[in-house]
Formats: structure tokens, sequence, C-alpha cells
């Protein structure tokens, strides 16, 4: 790793327009810089940078799968409490009560799996494009 301890005391400065400096900001945006100030070091000085490259069809994908995986979670939390609570009835009217709550679980979480079903298919279908 570089020496990052490198006491640098010269200055440059530079007067840029408007526009300029909107378009370098937003060169340094796609890479992976997290200072300003070493990114136009090493524009300047010709050294290599390293650009980020977004997929953006990935990335609609990604906000899904995140958003069905939330879902799942909160499904999957629900029926472990179901199921905890099913091991505490003592009566056969709570029983009754648990089922149809199960029930109702049950179909959530297969709707649940048919979306990840399908997103899984979207994938597959932007993977073999």
């Amino acid at each position: 790793m570089p020496n990052d301890k490198i006491n640098r005391e010269k200055w440059l400065h530079l007067r840029l327009t408007e526009d300029e400096l909107s378009s370098i900001r937003l060169a340094f945006s796609k890479t992976t810089q997290r200072k300003m100030s070493d990114y136009a070091r090493k524009i300047l000085l010709g050294k290599p940078i390293v650009a980020t490259y977004r997929n953006s069809s990935l990335d609609e994908l990604m906000n899904e799968l995140i958003s069905l995986k939330k879902d799942l979670n909160g499904i999957a939390n629900n029926f472990n409490q179901a199921v905890h609570k099913l091991h505490t009835l003592d009566h056969l009217t709570q029983f009754d009560e648990w089922l149809c709550r199960h029930e109702e679980l049950r179909k959530l979480l297969f709707s649940k799996i048919e979306e990840i079903r399908l997103v899984m298919l979207k994938l597959g279908e932007e993977w073999l494009r």
C-alpha cells in the first residue's frame, strides 16, 4: 500500500466555470476515489483511475430481491411466532384460531415464493440476452 503519510505542502489553484466543475464532479462520482483531491491528483499525474460500472437492470433486480427478502423475513418471523404459539395452546378453540391464522400465513408465503420464482425467471431472461 502506498505511503499515505506523504506531507503535501504545495498548492495548485484552478479557476473553473460552473459547467467545468459540474463535469469534473460527475466524472469523479463515477470512480472509486473517495476524495476529489486524490482524483484530481491522479488525473493530473496520468495515473490510472478505477471507474465503476453500473448495470441499471441489475440494480432494479437487486432492489426487487431486497424487497422480497424483507417480506420473506417478516413472514418467517410471523410463522415462527405462530408455531411457538401452537406449542403453548391448551384449548381446542385456540387451536382452531391458530389453524386459521396459519392458513393466512401459508397463502402469503406461497405468494411470495411465486414472486421470487417470477423474479428468477426475469433474471434468467436478462442473463440469456
